[in-house]
């Protein structure tokens, strides 16, 4: 247990950026999958945007690396055009 004022202190902050982080996390996840079932590429096309606007919020906020950002990203676009 921490006992310093500081320690105790980080602990709070630590806590308040994984639930923080883990909303980002799943907001996004959740907004892919919607993204990859959508139906018809008129419905697609509409959620790409916000569903690149929270992955590259999730690269900003460390929680993805950009690597990753632009290989979801890619893969994302790629799903999109491949639609009918």
């Amino acid at each position: 247990m921490a006992n310093s004022p500081q320690a105790k202190k980080r602990i709070r902050q630590n806590a308040v950026r994984r639930l923080r982080n883990r909303y980002r996390l799943s907001s996004t996840r959740t907004a892919i999958k919607q993204l990859k079932n959508a139906e018809g590429r008129e419905a697609a096309e509409k959620l790409l945007p916000r569903t690149i606007s929270l992955v590259d919020r999730c690269v900003k906020s460390n929680i993805f690396h950009k690597n990753k950002a632009a290989r979801i990203k890619s893969q994302l676009y790629k799903h999109v055009a491949s639609i009918d």
